[in-house]
């Protein structure tokens, strides 16, 4: 069963109906989901769907031919394959699919223009030429986004301002992942989510039917099951240096953020080549570079600046539980590792996902107009702040932290400084004060209004005040449940 990409489908069909050439380019890191969105969108509609693959150019004609030609076109009765690429892709107009659009996808079209160079040219002369204008779809798909970026969509390279659609398709968030576990509880909900992130090919691995621990030892820790090797299997297949690469992400998973911390933790002392190590992982959507949301340009500009962190949750737990103990795993002790290494710590390492989905929710409530303003911009906020501290004379001083969820609006005239526990008791009294204290300088220049995530609910003090300061509090059933 299909699941979610909703405005991925929604993209996609309401390019279809526009009238003219169509030529789509929709890319993202392996395992997210494009082909079968691909498929989805393909189904009512008469379609060619060639999957290109690693083979030379004198192959991959050949089964391309192959595939059009099993199409009902004129050039089937007189040739069995195409002399070239261009009358192979001309042939996309001959397609016997009356009024409706000719469509043709070609999955993994960074293969196709590693055998042959010449292809995108050879593509972007026939667009102008025809296609343009024609009742056609052509929708390129790749997993290789450093090539498409880079090479098929910048500037001066032959396709460049031809494509009437360009879609960077991301991991599913957590309101379309929870789908695959519906009858969990909403705790389990997230604690899934935090183990397998939002990549279908990692959710279908699961079992809706088993607990968590029980799915964590039979799909990922046990030996010979698809998510036992699947880190190294996508490395292997994207990177060279793979033992580097596993060093730097391990660094990274058990809370190194900084580009020093990160290269003295994977022992690559020189830090010009963790940041090129870490940029090839930027680049695969496995790492992202993150910055304070209030962060200026100069700032994101300098390369000893900003906080690593993994964005794929299920790399983070493989290098948090399985990588670390792999030794363990490889001995069969599967049972061991999940009752004393994972299930002691899992609660705690859900909770950075949790502030994800919080931070969700909150672009949830925007598009529907239930923020207390529209923010311009929202993320993790790092710095110096007030903090309360009882052995200080003014009870407070200034200290490095964070603020979970920070909401700005365009003129930086209002705030809301959101604040979220995913723990086993509820939201005390004094953590909600520590909160207020923050960015206490700025209230007199602009309006703040809070926000307060909680798992387990609040305690009864916070539940008074809140009402009576217009505080918002959320549960975690009700930030579940939104969408």
């Amino acid at each position: 069963m299909f699941i979610g990409r909703e405005t991925e489908l929604k993209f996609l069909n309401d390019k279809y109906s526009e009238n003219g050439g169509q030529l789509i380019v929709l890319y993202g890191r392996r395992r997210v989901g494009k082909t079968e969105t691909l498929r989805e969108f393909c189904k009512g509609k008469p379609h060619v769907f060639f999957s290109c693959t690693q083979t030379t150019d004198p192959v991959q004609l050949r089964n391309f031919s192959a595939r059009v030609l099993r199409e009902d076109i004129p050039a089937k009765s007189y040739i069995t394959e195409f002399t070239d690429w261009e009358r192979a892709f001309r042939a996309v107009r001959e397609l016997p699919y009356g009024d409706r659009k000719k469509l043709l996808v070609i999955d993994e079209f960074p293969y196709m223009c590693r055998g042959n160079k010449s292809i995108p040219s050879i593509l972007q002369n026939l667009w102008d030429a025809e296609l343009r204008d024609a009742n056609v779809m052509i929708i390129l798909c790749g997993s290789a986004m450093s090539f498409i970026e880079k090479e098929l969509l910048a500037e001066k390279n032959p396709l460049y301002g031809r494509a009437t659609g360009i879609y960077k398709m991301k991991e599913m968030g957590f309101y379309d992942a929870a789908k695959f576990f519906p009858d969990y509880s909403d705790r389990d909900k997230v604690l899934a989510y935090a183990v397998l992130g939002g990549i279908p090919h990692y959710l279908r691995q699961w079992n809706p039917g088993l607990s968590i621990d029980e799915n964590i030892k039979r799909n990922i820790l046990t030996k010979g099951c698809i998510l036992y090797s699947e880190v190294e299997f996508l490395l292997h297949q994207e990177l060279r240096e793979t033992p580097i690469y596993n060093s730097i992400i391990e660094a990274v998973a058990l809370g190194n953020t900084k580009l020093n911390d990160i290269s003295q933790k994977s022992l690559v002392e020189d830090t010009s080549k963790t940041s090129v190590y870490l940029k090839n992982l930027i680049e695969l959507g496995i790492v992202e570079r993150e910055f304070s949301v209030d962060a200026k340009t100069k700032e994101q500009a300098n390369s000893g600046r900003g906080a690593y962190r993994l964005t794929d949750n299920f790399f983070r737990f493989w290098y948090a539980f399985g990588f670390a103990n792999f030794s363990q795993l490889e001995d069969g002790d599967v049972d061991g590792v999940c009752e004393y290494v994972v299930k002691p710590a899992l609660h705690k390492f859900a909770s950075f996902t949790f502030e994800d989905i919080c931070r969700e929710f909150v672009r949830e409530m925007q598009k529907k107009n239930e923020l207390p303003f529209r923010y311009a911009k929202m993320g993790r906020w790092f710095g110096k702040t007030t903090v309360r501290d009882e052995k200080a004379a003014s009870g407070l001083r200034t200290a490095e932290t964070e603020i979970d969820i920070l909401c700005i609006d365009r003129g930086a005239k209002e705030y809301l400084v959101g604040e979220c526990k995913f723990k086993g008791v509820p939201f005390s009294y004094s953590e909600y004060c520590d909160t207020v204290a923050k960015l206490s300088p700025l209230k007199e220049k602009a309006k703040f209004h809070y926000a307060l995530f909680s798992e387990n609910g609040f305690d009864k003090k916070i539940i008074d005040h809140a009402s009576e300061n217009k505080t918002q509090l959320y549960t975690l059933n009700q930030i579940v449940h939104y969408a």
